[in-house]
């Protein structure tokens, strides 16, 4: 008789807190594997040794191909993807997805596709709308879908969009959450049709240990689009899947509608940040030269440089006061960075949690 014996847990900002406090609900003998995704950057992460601590199970990060064992949690290692195949797990340097990796929906999407009907999705506290496609696919597989309660979350944006887009199973706080995953565990699953050609579960090469750059025509997910990649400056299909925009490239980089926002604010305050610094440079380039021509009594040459270095400044002015103005208006994602080892006089659950740094 085959349970709900595969559990995927996905967050992000204030995700240390929301998945220790979890876990540590979870009874010694779980018949079921836990897998985690949280975002990092990259470095060393102390997460399983936080999660050891919290709970009863032991967590890892595990190595590639490790096979699955119950009782145990499998914490997606800074900068890989952890993703799911038949008896085992992968450790994926893919390609980013939602600009971040490792990303929840790559660990949702792989283990709904295989486990299907065996699996239950959950998405904690973060910001932005990670693991909402993969929350779906979950749901299509005929898996359960569990929420956080938005008013309980740190950030309540990942639980609200999937709220938005996905028929969710469970809207709970994290202690009801524990006590679901011990029943759920103990209970048959259904049966499910999972269709791999399914909108929702489609692999990606952020999915694959072995990604392919999509040539084919039948390859190419949706429509080509009139944007752009902001990671590799590729060419982006776009598909509209069960009301979930995504888009894609050609080597795989992935984005759902806030992420590709967020992508792309990025990219117009690195190119802000750019030409302040070019204008900057071309001012004072030019105020030299006009100082060295006035030297030398080439006086039209020296007004020539100045009104240029008047216009450059001018210029660097208005980028600066736009710069400021985003700056004061501008919403931060929250995003995790990599966690600290806790003080050795630090009891549970009285952990650090992840710092917020800017994407």
């Amino acid at each position: 008789m085959a349970t709900h014996d595969i559990v995927v847990i996905g967050a992000s900002a204030g995700g240390v807190e929301a998945i220790s406090a979890l876990v540590a609900e979870l009874p010694r003998d779980l018949r079921a594997a836990i897998f985690v995704v949280l975002h990092l950057s990259r470095g060393r992460s102390v997460l399983p040794e936080i999660l050891s601590r919290a709970g009863p199970l032991p967590a890892v990060h595990p190595p590639d191909g490790e096979p699955l064992q119950y009782g145990r949690i499998y914490v997606a290692p800074p900068d890989h993807h952890i993703t799911l195949e038949p008896d085992r797990v992968r450790i994926v340097h893919g390609p980013t997805e939602n600009g971040v990796r490792p990303a929840l929906d790559p660990l949702f999407r792989s283990a709904a596709r295989v486990y299907g009907s065996r699996v239950i999705g959950v998405v904690l506290t973060g910001s932005l709308d990670d693991g909402t496609a993969g929350l779906a696919a979950v749901k299509e597989a005929g898996g359960v879908t569990v929420v956080q309660d938005p008013e309980e979350a740190f950030a309540p944006s990942m639980p609200r969009s999937a709220m938005d887009f996905v028929r969710v199973d469970h809207i709970l706080p994290l202690r009801e959450i524990a006590v679901l995953i011990r029943n759920l565990t103990r209970e048959e699953a259904g049966r499910a049709d999972v269709r791999a050609t399914g909108p929702h579960l489609r692999p990606l090469e952020s999915d694959q240990a072995e990604p392919k750059i999509a040539l084919q025509h039948s390859d190419r997910p949706g429509e080509v689009s009139v944007f752009t990649c902001p990671e590799c400056h590729g060419t982006l299909w776009e598909v509209d899947e069960g009301g979930i925009l995504r888009f894609r490239c050609r080597v795989g980089h992935a984005y759902s509608a806030e992420s590709m926002l967020a992508a792309h604010t990025d990219s117009v305050d690195r190119a802000l940040w750019a030409a302040l610094r070019a204008l900057e440079e071309r001012a004072a380039l030019t105020r030299k030269l006009s100082e060295r021509a006035r030297k030398r009594q080439h006086h039209w040459v020296a007004r020539a440089f100045g009104e240029r270095a008047k216009a450059a400044a001018d210029h660097a002015t208005v980028v600066r006061d736009l710069l400021s103005q985003r700056t004061s208006t501008h919403i931060v994602p929250d995003h995790s960075d990599e966690l600290e080892a806790p003080k050795p006089a630090v009891v549970l659950p009285e952990f650090e949690d992840e710092k917020d740094v800017t994407r």
